[in-house]
């Protein structure tokens, strides 16, 4: 084996499956013609070769990232001239992706290593008839690109099994020149807000105690930039302006941050108190303020519990915010992280109307930015939604299209939580109920401060037949965020755990608490009235169970055992219900 720099250029047909299922000996047969007459051709002169065919692919490796460009552009502008006298399911189109890496080389010619992998995953990012390049790819081409040839900076990705994100600019259809964008520059980057972590100021009186402030501090950087959510201002850029913030606006411009988090710790003998506040620089307003006094057994331990508990409660804030503000924007303002904001915001209405609204925002924010894996995670949520509630026609489409949105997440971004949450509920309405649990660990691992995830997992193997193990990480999540807009949620979920448990009081107690948070909760109301039932609380029961009618028009049971879906099902008839589960598993009436 031996390593060398190298282009790597990595191609594949576009809908190769289709055109093979419609055509398979024509097809191959112009596959081999287009190898022979243009591949082939494009190569002569320009010190590339191909490396191997990958089923409907190839890998091809250059001594020189313009000569690899140059080739590929001949290939596609080639296969734009046939394509253009045939139906466009009948073209043969490819996706190309380059870039300039180490790679490993072995015996036989073949290459691997990591330059190779991320040329794999920038062809996937193209269009058909498009190129792609890693930013290391264009920084060696940008100033030789000849005029009929445009790309455009789609931002900093992040791509399976490759640690740092990788910059991408792509060709075709409504590029731009991109000599003057830089990564900098992009601008949906820029439209997110950051938020800068402030040296927490030492109260204690105590010099000593200035390392227990700096320490908390740096972890909660480091655990709001988990969240991934927004930009974090890095530890340095911020502790440069340690002591030194008393006009907090231009601290945050010098940052070039809209949020600040500020705070202080206080230690007095074996109690310390920390107080925290959110601000929004830009209209100079707190958000939100928490002061959290603990007994200082093991530093390190409060250390972690308050970061935790900061990190966690403050994502929920900083989305709040930039939802109400993103309402109030234009529609033609939007970009794709506006976009997403609305949807995010329109799915906390729990409406029908609402959540088919938060799916348009979330495509519109796939228009605006190719592989914004975010927008894939709440078209995902949104079917899940359209499925809870019964709000899908067709339960079997909704339920692969759920499944298709969050695959697709989670491949453009491995390391998002929230990808890995949704993937989690989808492979429950697929009945995929190990995988489900397996998802949410990865989630949780992710980012343990996630509520939502901690809340998820409980629910996987809750669903799965194991509600015992399901109530401790659920009442972890609600530890982490007993505020957050779908606490009512959280509740739900810990009351149905009590009930599968065959604990009806905590399954009474936690059920009435959810719809203390929202009285119009058909859920709860199922899962408390089943509880009541089972108890011999009729008259209680059949109230709730009128409410539910009126109010949920179908219920979709989603247990892994039959056992468990007749024991919910026994307590509601106890309680007087006679309606029946039909082939989908909905409650209908009889």
């Amino acid at each position: 084996m031996q390593r060398r720099l190298a282009a790597i250029l990595a191609a594949d047909v576009v809908g190769y499956s289709r055109l093979m299922e419609a055509d398979e000996e024509g097809t191959l047969l112009r596959l081999k013609v287009i190898e022979a007459e243009v591949i082939e051709p494009a190569l002569e002169g320009r010190r590339g070769r191909i490396v191997k065919r990958i089923g409907d692919g190839y890998l091809l490796e250059f001594e020189s990232v313009v000569d690899s460009l140059e080739a590929a552009w001949e290939w596609q502008e080639a296969l734009g001239a046939r394509a253009a006298p045939l139906l466009p399911e009948e073209a043969i189109r490819f996706r190309i992706g380059i870039n300039l890496g180490d790679v490993i080389v072995m015996d036989d010619g073949d290459i691997f290593g990591e330059g190779v992998n991320i040329a794999a995953r920038l062809e996937e990012c193209g269009d058909p008839g498009g190129i792609c390049l890693s930013g290391q790819a264009y920084d060696q081409v940008r100033n030789k690109l000849p005029d009929a040839l445009t790309f455009r900076f789609l931002g900093h990705h992040r791509m399976k099994n490759i640690t740092d994100p990788v910059p991408i600019y792509k060709s075709g259809e409504g590029a731009q020149r991109a000599e003057s964008t830089t990564p900098s520059e992009d601008k949906t980057e820029r439209s997110r807000p950051a938020v800068a972590v402030l040296p927490f100021i030492n109260l204690s009186g105590e010099p000593e105690q200035e390392y227990f402030a700096d320490g908390l501090t740096e972890d909660i950087i480091s655990a709001l930039s988990a969240w991934r959510y927004f930009p974090v201002v890095s530890r340095h850029s911020a502790f440069h302006y340690k002591e030194k913030f008393d006009d907090l606006q231009a601290t945050a411009r010098a940052l070039k941050a809209r949020y600040l988090l500020e705070g202080s710790v206080r230690r007095a003998g074996e109690r310390v108190r920390v107080s925290v506040q959110l601000i929004d620089a830009s209209a100079d307003q707190q958000l939100w303020a928490e002061r959290f006094d603990r007994v200082l057994n093991d530093i390190f331990d409060v250390q972690d519990e308050v970061t935790a508990r900061i990190a966690a409660t403050l994502a929920p804030e900083l989305e709040r915010a930039e939802a109400e503000r993103t309402t109030a924007k234009h529609p033609d303002s939007f970009n794709a992280w506006d976009y997403y904001q609305r949807g995010a915001h329109l799915l906390f209405e729990f409406t029908k109307a609402g959540n088919k609204e938060a799916r348009r925002m979330f495509e519109k924010a796939i228009e605006a930015e190719a592989g914004y894996s975010k927008a894939y995670t709440g078209i995902a949520y949104s079917h899940h939604r359209d499925l809870f509630w019964n709000y899908a026609p067709d339960r079997r489409e909704a339920s692969e299209k759920f499944l298709a949105a969050a695959q697709k997440a989670v491949a453009l971004d491995d390391t998002d939580s929230s990808a890995h949450l949704v993937l989690g509920y989808a492979y429950i309405w697929m009945g995929n109920y190990d995988l489900a649990v397996a998802e949410e660990e990865r989630a949780v691992s992710l980012h343990p401060a996630n509520a939502f995830a901690r809340v998820a997992l409980g629910e996987a193997l809750d669903l799965s037949g194991h509600p015992d193990d399901a109530v401790p990480h659920i009442i972890k999540g609600l530890e982490l965020n007993f505020e957050d807009p779908r606490v009512h949620t959280f509740i739900g979920a810990l009351a149905r755990a009590y009930l599968n448990g065959r604990q009806y009081e905590e399954a009474v107690r936690w059920g009435r608490k959810a719809l203390e948070r929202r009285p119009d909760y058909p859920q709860a109301q199922l899962y408390l009235a089943s509880a009541l039932g089972h108890l011999g609380r009729d008259r209680e029961a059949a109230d709730l169970l009128a409410r539910c009618e009126r109010s949920l028009p179908g219920f979709a049971l989603a247990y892994r055992n039959e056992a468990d879906s007749d024991h919910f099902l026994a307590g509601l008839r106890r309680a007087g219900w006679t309606g029946r589960v039909d082939a989908v598993g909905i409650l209908t009436k009889t």
